[in-house]
């Protein structure tokens, strides 16, 4: 397994983050971290960690500068401004793409609270994008960009937490891709419960397996 930093670079914005790379990558894994949070979550990370092991490369980055982070702490204005959220993922998609390493690999994207939305909204606008999961999302707050998504999208919610269900319920109703909803039994917003986290992550690397893995295993015996 090989990890290292990285800066994602668009002209003159620059976002760090962390590229962890398995031998032999079946797809590539962007996350979207939620309101407030950045690419230090340890929620984040160890899904992350975990999806590197079934064999997917993983990109941990921060959507926010350094100082827009500082006036994000003042205001709380800037985790809920989706479209800039969106825009710095497409960005860092983009920038992906123009790596040697990665270049060619399926594209997912993994995105918790405010962060699932602005993962809908750049999937889409970004055909690369294969699969979308969503932890604990406000997919809802991707408004209109519901119908044009074509990735297919995996709405993972915890059973305890009804507010957000019904907002995810309300947002696959839009959705027009494939799409799925799961509900992990007693489980609150954050998954902190025993056990949910792991729910998640098994949910998650299957559903990348599908779309993501396939989809490789298809360009790789194409190549040959």
């Amino acid at each position: 397994m090989n990890e290292r930093e990285i800066l994602i670079t668009d002209g003159e914005l620059q976002l760090p983050g962390t590229l962890r790379m398995p031998e032999h990558p079946l797809g590539i894994v962007l996350f979207a971290h939620g309101s407030g949070s950045s690419r230090f979550s340890s929620r984040n990370r160890r899904v992350a960690a975990a999806l590197a092991k079934e064999g997917f490369a993983t990109v941990l980055f921060d959507l926010l500068t350094a100082r827009e982070e500082q006036i994000d702490e003042r205001t709380r204005q800037l985790r809920f401004d989706i479209g800039l959220l969106a825009s710095r993922l497409i960005a860092a998609t983009r920038w992906i793409g123009a790596q040697s390493a990665v270049g060619d690999l399926p594209i997912g994207y993994f995105g918790a609270s405010t962060g699932a939305a602005a993962a809908l909204v750049a999937a889409s606008t970004m055909p690369s994008v294969r699969a979308v999961v969503s932890r604990g999302g406000r997919p809802d707050l991707a408004g209109q960009a519901l119908p044009a998504v074509r990735a297919a999208t995996l709405l993972i919610v915890g059973g305890a937490d009804p507010v957000v269900l019904d907002l995810n319920r309300s947002a696959l109703g839009q959705l027009q891709a494939e799409k799925k909803l799961e509900i992990v039994p007693g489980a609150t917003h954050l998954f902190e419960e025993p056990g949910a986290l792991d729910v998640v992550i098994a949910l998650a690397a299957r559903w990348y397996g599908r779309f993501l893995g396939a989809g490789s295993a298809e360009q790789r015996a194409a190549a040959r």
